[in-house]
């Protein structure tokens, strides 16, 4: 089934993450493409992406017969304080809402098209709460949502509290949420549960790296032996199962293939109570 915004903006199933991707990010991006991906993550943030060589990579594919309109692209605004010490695509001098603006007016150059599928605030400027700064630039994001520049509107690294509170009180609301998703927390079942109940896609980034002691557990390989598949299978399609939209970032050809046929796979209610839960036993405390 294709995730589905509460707005009725689909998003293709699995997405392709660009992150630490660096001078190879076109030549990965191209890769992608080609096993099947058909949605691409990045940001205007120069110390973990090269949202300009992904944008390379897009003219690169265009000239193969690969429209922009048959690609999901998503990015995000990135705050001063997550550019590191390279220059930030903005005045940082300016206020928070012309950040954003020049911030995606960079993007839509970096990735020659005059829309986003989707446009993301990085994260929150506090850890626990979201201050003025944070309600400045989500009006600023709404801004472009209402201006057709982006189709939907998201956030990252964002905790339930924080998004309850922005869902309370915006505007309008997120479509998407995009975090960082540990089996030990449940695999973020607070921050999902919110998101189900409000028509937002949740999508989960660092299933494997974040989870390396589940890909060992001996109840996760016995569901991959039985299905014959690899491990990182079978949490892509448990990501699936439960309604989220998973990122993967392999560099590799084979895996961006493999990755892809884990929608084929059916998890059975014994598998997916296994999986729920692994994170949670003692073994992982």
């Amino acid at each position: 089934m294709t995730p589905t915004a509460y707005n009725q903006v689909p998003i293709p199933s699995f997405m392709y993450g660009t992150a630490w991707k660096k001078d190879d990010t076109a030549r990965l991006v191209k890769l992608a493409v080609e096993a099947g991906f058909k949605a691409i993550d990045t940001a205007n943030q120069l110390v973990h992406y090269n949202e300009a060589l992904v944008g390379e990579a897009l003219l690169d594919l265009q000239k193969t017969g690969v429209t922009r309109e048959s690609l999901f692209l998503q990015t995000k605004f990135t705050s001063i304080g997550g550019q590191g010490n390279l220059a930030p695509p903005y005045d940082k001098s300016a206020k928070l809402a012309d950040q954003v603006k020049q911030s995606i007016d960079s993007s839509l150059k970096h990735l020659h098209t005059d829309y986003l599928d989707s446009y993301v605030l990085h994260g929150p400027y506090y850890r626990n709460k979201l201050g003025a700064e944070d309600w400045e630039v989500w009006g600023a994001i709404e801004e472009i949502y209402d201006s057709g520049k982006a189709k939907m509107i998201g956030i990252s690294n964002v905790s339930a509290e924080q998004l309850a509170e922005l869902v309370a009180k915006s505007k309008t609301k997120p479509m998407v949420v995009q975090n960082r998703c540990y089996a030990i927390a449940g695999w973020d079942e607070d921050v999902r549960e919110i998101c189900s109940e409000h028509g937002i896609i949740y999508q989960g980034f660092s299933l494997l790296t974040a989870n390396q002691r589940v890909l060992t557990d001996p109840a996760v390989r016995a569901i991959a032996e039985r299905l014959n598949t690899g491990v990182a299978q079978v949490i892509f399609k448990f990501a699936m199962q439960i309604g989220m939209l998973p990122l993967t970032g392999t560099t590799s050809a084979q895996r961006m293939k493999d990755d892809l046929k884990a929608e084929q796979l059916e998890l059975t209610a014994e598998d997916m109570k296994a999986l729920e839960t692994v994170g949670m036993t003692a073994q992982y405390s």
